[in-house]
């Protein structure tokens, strides 16, 4: 199996350079809807899901290659690689926002910008280092979604979503947590939760735009700030938007200010 078919890579738009959406945990490609398509026009549009999301093919899912967000980033690379992709603009949600920044020092003449959404690259406190949660908060979190994957994703998602008045979000999010494969969900939560990317991102070359939502409880506009603070060349766009997944809550925000910045 290709690497096209293995993480479902869908190519659309008619410009010369590329758009990579990568999406976050418990999500698939489906949750750029809402905003790739505004880019079909001025860029080739490539958007895919990590191997264990969406219609991946969950048979590729390897629990060593994958106990680390270095195994996400080589799908990444794997993906630019095959499409002959060079100088691309990559927009990453969430635990994707690492995952790029790992990929781009990996391979940087694949990218020429990184657009981070709701980027952490740690979310356990450490000293003067305020992620938003202490590590037994994680062990708690993790617990829950080993014990109970339905009720973990029934009660996360609308504190993960925000805007309690849009309560179609976060049915959305919960039925898109409940999609996903429940072993594999759990081992990409432990990875997810658990990683410290802290010392990568001064080491970005590529320009980055950090895009940070109000009341996020994933990842607070502190820790935004660190990363815009932490990457060289970065701007930071403190959205008008609540909660972690402006792509569906505020697109056109989002899509506003992606474009602005490339």
């Amino acid at each position: 199996m290709t690497v096209i078919d293995r993480n479902h890579v869908q190519v659309r738009g008619d410009g010369q350079r590329a758009m990579i959406f990568s999406h976050g945990f418990g999500c698939d490609q489906n949750m750029w809807r809402f905003v790739a398509p505004a880019f079909e026009g001025d860029f080739k549009t490539v958007l895919f899901d990590h191997v264990g999301a969406g219609r991946s093919d969950l048979a590729a899912y390897d629990a060593g290659k994958y106990s680390s967000l270095s195994g996400y980033a080589d799908d990444l690379v794997e993906i630019c690689r095959a499409l002959a992709l060079r100088q691309t603009v990559f927009v990453g949600h969430s635990v994707s926002a690492m995952i790029g920044v790992i990929a781009s020092l990996e391979a940087p003449e694949l990218f020429e910008s990184l657009i981070l959404v709701g980027p952490s690259p740690r979310y356990i406190n450490d000293g003067d280092y305020i992620g938003g949660f202490s590590a037994a908060e994680i062990d708690e979190l993790l617990k829950s979604l080993d014990d109970n994957h339905l009720g973990w994703s029934a009660a996360m998602a609308p504190a993960i979503m925000g805007n309690p008045d849009r309560p179609e979000l976060s049915e959305e999010l919960t039925n898109s947590f409940c999609r996903t494969d429940p072993e594999i969900a759990k081992a990409f939560a432990r990875v997810t939760f658990t990683s410290d990317n802290r010392s990568d991102l001064p080491q970005v070359t590529a320009r980055t735009l950090v895009l940070q939502c109000r009341d996020d409880i994933i990842a607070s506009e502190e820790v935004g700030e660190f990363v815009h603070q932490q990457v060289p060349n970065s701007q930071l766009v403190v959205l008008n938007a609540s909660g972690h997944c402006p792509n569906l809550s505020a697109p056109d925000e989002v899509i506003s200010a992606i474009r602005w910045f490339v």
